[in-house]
């Protein structure tokens, strides 16, 4: 049995899973993660009848996306992991929601968006043979993104970055599906096959896979000293 811990957007999410069946999950929404991910994680333990020492392995989505949500999710699976002396397995967060969309829709090419901010999304384009055609990156968006796939191919876009992009990307060979946002219901075939073929990660040295450098802001209405 692999716990599944998603904390990559304003969801948080926590799955029991045995393969790709799901056998507990509970998510919060806009959740504060800090606050409610140890509790639901005991929730759903509680739910399923679990003790920590019947898990095989501990899965946790690795970005992109929050910078705070993926930090407290990575932290809180290798805390587990270590613990426990159990493997730690990061599913790629757009990996998974690839994975959700291919389920979704007929379409033979997909591409998952996270919202970036503005105009910019986190996204990939993969086919569902598994070829990724576009590796995971930040792209802004405009009416020419994505144009040379979509002159040759039919591509269904999903994720909350991909709200933003209907009015934008009007190509006739685009398509979006409603409803696919990253949930750790959905880790379990991917955290399964990556623990069958020993794709596992170093506790003390796996970090989050945050695609652009964190940069603080400084607020406009700082108080100067005088």
């Amino acid at each position: 049995m692999i716990l599944c811990i998603e904390t990559s957007g304003a969801n948080c999410s926590v799955a029991l899973t045995v393969g790709c069946e799901v056998v507990a999950s509970r998510q919060v929404e806009e959740a504060r993660h800090a606050e409610v991910l140890t509790p639901t994680i005991e929730a759903v333990m509680k739910e399923a009848g679990v003790q920590f020492d019947g898990l095989e392995a501990v899965a946790v989505s690795s970005g992109p996306g929050s910078y705070t949500g993926l930090r407290i999710g990575v932290s809180t699976a290798k805390g587990i992991a270590y613990a426990r002396r159990i493997p730690l397995i990061s599913v790629p967060t757009l990996e998974m929601m690839a994975w959700r969309l291919l389920k979704e829709t007929t379409a033979e090419t997909v591409c998952p968006m996270i919202d970036a901010r503005r105009m910019e999304v986190y996204a990939m384009i993969v086919r569902r043979s598994g070829e990724v055609l576009v590796p995971a990156e930040a792209v802004i968006i405009d009416g020419e993104t994505f144009g040379t796939q979509l002159a040759t191919m039919k591509i269904a876009f999903g994720g909350d970055g991909s709200d933003k992009c209907k009015g934008v990307i009007t190509s006739g060979n685009a398509s979006f599906v409603s409803g696919v946002n990253p949930t750790a219901a959905d880790m379990g075939c991917l955290a399964s096959e990556r623990l069958k073929a020993g794709r596992t990660e170093d506790v003390a040295y796996f970090e989050p896979f945050y695609l652009k450098e964190y940069k603080a802001v400084i607020s406009k209405n700082k108080v100067l000293n005088q």
